[in-house]
């Protein structure tokens, strides 16, 4: 059930006129936690406060309390709209301190008004903090770009009424109405850890997602997932589907709200990756969140009782694939039960099926051909026999459930990195060989040249438990209003067409994207860029073997929770600008800003791109099998994609003193995005 906008809202003149208990009253009926007297001493506080100063704007605005933000799990204290223009109150009643968290928070209530509430895009914004009972301090009405947000002013009980006055004299007053902006939409983008976040805590997908085509193609996708899942409980039968989408249209977030849903639900699901830096990251945020809100409600947990619990829905996908293979060998190359295995004392508890019987693959197609893993089975695992596809062996372990179980795969295109990636021929192929009694439900654009599935999905063909369902593509994009066209823009740069990316570049309004040389200016944009908790941090690809004379190294492998959950005052952060990661580091995950350095692995000439790598000596060998050169241009495309909000591209200079590093290198690459009419700085 969806939570509801606010606690409480009135004309500033009704709010006047009432009783402070009866705001109370209306406020605590909403609050579905238990009200704690602090909570209600800090209400009365702010209404008492509010009723004092708003007295002169009687009839120019409206208020809202505990005003709710799903994307970042939270509520703003107050809003108050006089002349059309939104005032973020966040209280700190009885507090003497103006904290950095508190004022980065209430920054960021503010942006995230700005960027996903579509009655404030035109608003000017002013968020005060207002510790009641700190010391006065000095602040200044400005703002750092040209989207009305102003910096946050610091307040107390006494100065408030003082900058609600100020702001109405510099901010831009408009004349919309305020009852539409209380039912606006609202339309997040938000990251996948901020989703990961909301989804967990109970939040539905229609609530964190762009109110518009895209929540409505996401729900619809879900809801037919869960509706494949319960035909096949009910009917003892077991099902696949495979789920295609754009690039951003939200393809993990449908996974993780399947695996999420299912756990309220206490149905046994698990949402698996091959991905680790991204399944590090979101059990690690998921963790800390869940300490976080059982702390609030008065419920102490420890980080590894939370992690525990996050580990029963999210895991690594080898992790799970090799778990199956306790107790089992192969005979007559399949795999069966080892009945004398399960029949020891020690094994005695140890089950030969896995426990969920709903089990989501992200990023499907990366799954391990044949060769790959039947190499890997017998170098680390001593099974020399393996003779299993990943794609097969994971339907195996689900098959082996005597009555229903379901597996969903998450289908991208056109991206792959890694050698070894079997493609989603390979799942097809698995499906119509050995496993006909399943009922398969396919996306009816599996069909498109990016999956590469045509000959596979022809086989499947005369089967008539074969469902061909539209709800199962993921059409619109959710990427953030900013990055809409951020895709395309990079699809023309690396396609070099130079027409096409010029006309998409010019597109990119509300989103910058700017070259230099130094990655001294490149570190000082991003810092005047982000505001709030907004995050930024840089990247390489993980062939630039030469950007070490930057005081950046790939080879060193930054820890990647520490670089996308902690703060700048971590010198592990990725805020704190001393690690570099690369696209396998940052693949599915995304910061605000980024600064991508762009080596001589990747170079411009005008017959196309050249592809190099470096032989950990003196010189650049030339990368002349298309496969490689294929993954080194997504790691590219990765890296260009991976910025929500604007980033910076540092082509180094280069220095003929250093043949490693010469300036031709370097030059041709940085006159290219010249030419596409990228600013300099």
């Amino acid at each position: 059930m969806p939570q509801q906008r606010y606690f409480y809202s009135d004309k500033i003149a009704d709010f006047l006129q009432k009783n402070e208990d009866r705001i109370l009253g209306e406020l605590s009926r909403n609050n579905h936690f238990s009200l704690e007297e602090t909570q209600r001493d800090a209400w009365l506080e702010e209404i008492r406060l509010l009723k004092e100063i708003l007295d002169p704007y009687s009839n120019r605005g409206s208020i809202f309390f505990e005003y709710n933000i799903p994307r970042m799990g939270r509520r703003i204290d107050i809003v108050v709209l006089i002349d059309g223009i939104v005032f973020v109150l966040e209280f700190k009643v009885f507090n003497g301190n103006y904290l950095k968290a508190d004022i980065e928070q209430t920054w960021d209530y503010a942006l995230d008004l700005k960027n996903f509430h579509e009655e404030s895009h035109s608003r000017s914004i002013i968020p005060i903090l207002i510790a009641t009972d700190a010391n006065e301090v000095l602040n200044q009405m400005f703002r750092s770009y040209n989207d009305n947000v102003y910096y946050p002013l610091l307040s107390n009980r006494e100065t408030l009424s003082k900058y609600i006055s100020d702001g109405l004299i510099f901010a831009n007053k408009c004349s919309d109405d305020d009852y539409l902006w209380g039912i606006s939409r609202y339309s997040p983008t938000p990251t996948i850890i901020e989703a990961a976040s909301a989804l967990y805590n109970s939040h539905s997908v229609s609530e964190i997602s762009r109110n518009d085509a895209s929540a409505e193609n996401l729900t619809t996708t879900c809801d037919y997932i869960t509706k494949v899942i319960e035909e096949c409980k009910t009917n003892n039968k077991k099902g696949i589907c495979f789920v295609t989408g754009v690039p951003g249209a939200g393809k993990t977030l449908v996974g993780l709200n399947i695996a999420t849903k299912q756990f309220e639900k206490k149905e046994l699901a698990v949402y698996l990756s091959g991905n680790g830096p991204l399944v590090s990251v979101l059990t690690e945020a998921l963790a800390r969140d869940k300490v976080k809100r059982e702390k609030k409600a008065g419920r102490r947990i420890t980080k590894k009782e939370a992690e525990s619990e996050v580990k029963t829905f999210i895991q690594i996908i080898h992790h799970y694939r090799d778990s199956c293979l306790e107790g089992t060998k192969i005979v007559e190359g399949k795999i069966v039960a080892d009945l004398d295995y399960f029949r020891s004392e020690e094994n005695k508890d140890k089950s030969f099926v896995p426990i969920d019987h709903v089990a989501i693959f992200d990023e499907a197609q990366r799954a391990w051909t044949k060769k790959q893993l039947t190499n890997f089975m017998t170098r680390k695992k001593g099974r020399p026999n393996f003779q299993y596809s990943e794609p097969d062996y994971l339907i195996s372990c689900l098959d082996r459930h005597q009555n229903w179980a379901v597996i969903i795969c998450l289908v991208g295109g056109g991206q792959e990195i890694n050698t070894g990636e079997a493609g989603i021929s390979e799942w097809l192929e698995a499906i119509n060989t050995t496993y006909k009694d399943w009922n398969v439900y396919i996306s009816d654009r599996l069909y498109d040249k990016e999956y590469a599935a045509d000959e596979a999905l022809n086989m499947l063909s005369y089967r008539s438990n074969v469902f061909y369902e539209s709800s199962l593509h993921l059409a619109v994009s959710m990427r953030s209003f900013r990055a809409e066209k951020l895709s395309l823009f990079v699809h023309y740069l690396l396609d070099l067409d130079v027409a096409k990316a010029k006309e998409t570049y010019a597109e990119l309004t509300q989103y910058p994207i700017v070259i230099t040389r130094s990655i001294d200016k490149a570190k000082r944009w991003l810092k005047e860029k982000a505001r709030g908790t907004e995050r930024y941090g840089m990247m390489a690809s993980s062939s630039a073997d030469r950007i070490k004379p930057l005081s950046l190294n790939v080879r060193y492998k930054p820890d990647v929770v520490h670089w996308f959950l902690d703060d700048n005052e971590d010198v592990r952060s990725s805020n704190f600008l001393e690690d570099v990661v690369t696209e396998f580091d940052i693949q599915g995950l995304e910061v605000d800003w980024t600064c991508i350095i762009w080596d001589g692995d990747f170079r411009y000439s005008p017959d196309g791109w050249k592809h190099y790598s470096f032989n950990g000596g003196n010189k650049w060998n030339n990368i002349n099998q298309k496969e490689r050169q294929s993954y080194q241009t997504n790691a590219y495309r990765v890296l260009l994609t991976r910025a929500r909000q604007g980033m910076v591209v540092v082509v180094p200079e280069g220095d003929d003193d250093d043949k490693t590093r010469k300036k031709e290198y370097y030059d041709g690459t940085y006159e290219y995005l010249k030419t596409i009419g990228i600013t300099e700085i």
